[in-house]
């Protein structure tokens, strides 16, 4: 038996897909959670063979920042990311945190299933389409830094917000932006959010 966790924050996807995987005779769901910091506490009791995450959760943990924490701390429980969006960039974030797994939400529902054996398995399952167009992709300009002020904006914090949640100066926090859309070659910083998001770095 190939024991699930699913990790996914809108509830009728959630509970679909729950349903769906309980009809395999060969998996168990054995957690079914609504954020990446549950499905890590989750993960730490369950231990399961397989965590499908998906990528775009709220909190402080999203499913790419989960599966790093997964990867470190249970290094036995295969990560599968599930995304309604294939950006090449979110595989190249997916890769960086040594997920074992991707899958379009799109995907027929045999895929999601054969996936999941597949990583139970021992296997890696990518898009070949999606790995193609990331291992094209311009490497993201951004550091990590830089990433998680412009997730901030992205949210819709002002500057000082910025400051007080990431401990630095509200200067600081302006120095960033003026960095950052100056590497994206961006109008300002709505526009760097755009291109930042569309290329899956953010």
């Amino acid at each position: 038996m190939i024991s699930v966790l699913l990790a996914e924050d809108q509830h009728v996807i959630r509970r679909a897909l729950s349903a769906l995987l309980d009809l395999e005779p060969d998996l168990e769901v054995v957690a079914s959670v609504d954020s990446g910091a549950a499905a890590v506490d989750a993960a730490r009791v369950y231990r399961p063979d397989v965590a499908v995450l998906d990528i775009d959760m709220p909190g402080e943990l999203d499913g790419l920042a989960a599966a790093a924490r997964l990867h470190d701390e249970l290094p036995d429980s295969r990560v599968l990311m599930l995304t309604a969006y294939g950006k090449p960039g979110h595989l190249r974030r997916a890769l960086a945190a040594r997920v074992h797994g991707f899958v379009l939400k799109t995907a027929p529902p045999d895929e999601l299933l054969t996936a999941i054996r597949k990583l139970a398995a021992g296997e890696r399952v990518l898009d070949p389409a999606l790995a193609v167009a990331a291992w094209d992709l311009a490497d993201n300009p951004l550091t990590e830094r830089e990433a998680e002020v412009l997730r901030q904006v992205a949210g819709g914090a002002e500057p000082t917000e910025i400051a007080g949640r990431l401990h630095l100066t509200a200067g600081t926090v302006r120095n960033y932006l003026t960095g950052i859309v100056a590497k994206l070659d961006a109008r300002n910083r709505t526009d760097a959010v755009r291109i930042a998001t569309e290329a899956g770095w953010i």
